[in-house]
Parts: structure tokens; sequence; C-alpha cells
């Protein structure tokens, strides 16, 4: 059996945020200072800010990461960020398959497996999103829903290399909706029973996101199968944060 995974918390600050917010990863970076033994804790700016948060962070324990990259090394490809580009700025992660990706932009599970594949390519260690809807909650699909996504998103590569896995239920991410702890468990434990089967011997972080908050947190983080939390709206003030990232040591 490998060692449990670290406690992790990261935060995704989605299409928020310019210069004036690094004030609040600093205001992050100082209400963890001192702190031994937490957990591990990334923030996920806007690509604008990556090299600067980056900058903001150095010397501290808290990881910068990007939330998307292109599949592609470089080109013609207007608008996309490269994961050689974001690892060029200092960001070490990258999200990956985020509901808002998969909706908004159309991105199936063979598009996030080669973004996971160009990740891996570029240096940067992915945490991929998976999800049900409300409708597919509510016709009973979602373990099928959940292991089709990890089947078709999750590369064999991934053997032996560092990643976590996120489970966003699409239903509750932003909405204040969160499912019971039984609801996290079952979908953790599926989870987990995919990673032991494909990764067997790898240490990997099952993180679980969807209107994460401080009031939510130490139920959620307690639940069997939770190694962590992918946290949207909350990780942009570091009086929100903080208590979450707490609620996780």
């Amino acid at each position: 059996m490998p060692a449990p995974p670290r406690k992790f918390v990261a935060g995704n600050w989605k299409m928020n945020g310019r210069k004036a917010a690094l004030a609040e990863l600093e205001a992050i970076i100082a209400g963890l200072s001192g702190e031994v033994n937490g957990p591990r804790v990334a923030v996920f700016p806007s690509a604008t800010l990556v090299a600067a948060a980056v900058e903001t962070a150095s010397g501290s324990a808290v990881e910068i990461g990007g939330q998307d990259c292109s599949a592609e090394t470089e080109g013609a490809h207007t608008g996309d960020v490269a994961a050689e580009q974001l690892a060029d700025a200092g960001a070490r992660l990258v999200i990956l398959g985020h509901s808002e990706r998969r909706t908004d932009h159309g991105e199936g599970d063979a598009a996030v497996r080669a973004k996971v594949l160009a990740a891996l390519r570029g240096g940067l260690e992915p945490i991929i999103c998976i999800g049900e809807t409300l409708e597919q909650r509510q016709g009973g699909l979602t373990l099928a829903v959940v292991e089709g996504q990890l089947n078709g998103s999750v590369p064999s590569e991934l053997a032996g290399r560092a990643f976590s896995i996120a489970y966003e239920p699409v239903w509750a991410i932003g909405t204040g909706l969160t499912p019971t702890v039984a609801e996290v468990e079952e979908v953790h434990a599926a989870i987990r029973r995919f990673l032991d089967a494909r990764f067997p011997g790898d240490a990997v972080a099952v993180l679980y996101g969807g209107s994460v908050k401080a009031s939510n947190a130490a139920e959620l983080m307690a639940a069997e199968g939770v190694d962590g939390a992918l946290v949207g709206g909350a990780s942009l003030k570091a009086d929100d944060f903080l208590p979450i990232v707490r609620a996780a040591a």
C-alpha cells in the first residue's frame, strides 16, 4: 500500500484578479508563515498574473500553477498558452479538465488527456478535474460518468509521476450547493479504486471541489477518501481561504 498522500489545498482564482490581487496572495503566505506540518498549498491565478505570483511566492511554501494549457508546444494557436510557457513563467502545476473548460469550450475527455500529456512534457504537475452534471446525478449516472471521465482523461503515462484528481460535481460549483458527505465518499471511493488499479503504489491526492468554504471545509476534509480541496471563489480572499487550509491540516 502506498503512503497516504499529503493533504493538498488548491485555490483556483478563475478569471478574477489584477495586480492588486497579489496582496491577497501575500496575505495567504503571511498567514501560513511559521506553520509546520500543514497541507500543501497552491494558488492558480489567471495567466497574466502567473509570473508575478511566482515572484510574490518566492521563498514561501505556496506553489503557483496555471489554470489550463494547450495540448500544443507552440505555433499558430492564438490565445492559447503552452505548458512550456507556464513552466517558463515559473508555474509548477496546472488545472486540466475543469468543468468550465469542458462546458464553455467543449473539451471532451480526449482533449483533456492530450493536455495532461502536454503538461507532463512541459514539466508541470496536473490536477485533473472530473464530475457529473445535476441531470446525471438525478439520473443515477454519477459513478458511470466519473469512471468514464477517468478512463478517458487520465493517461497511463502518469504512472510514477506527480498528479492529483479533483472531483467537482458540476452542479455544486459556485452554486452554494454541496453533496452530502456520503455522496462525496462514494465518488472518492470509486476514484481511489480506479487509481489503485491503474497506478498501484502511487500516492495520488483526490481533492473535492464545489462550493468549498470555511463553514463546510472541516466536514468535507474529514470525509473518508478526501485528501484536500480545489477551492474556487473562497480562495480569492485570504480571510476565506486560510480557514479552509487549516481545516485540512
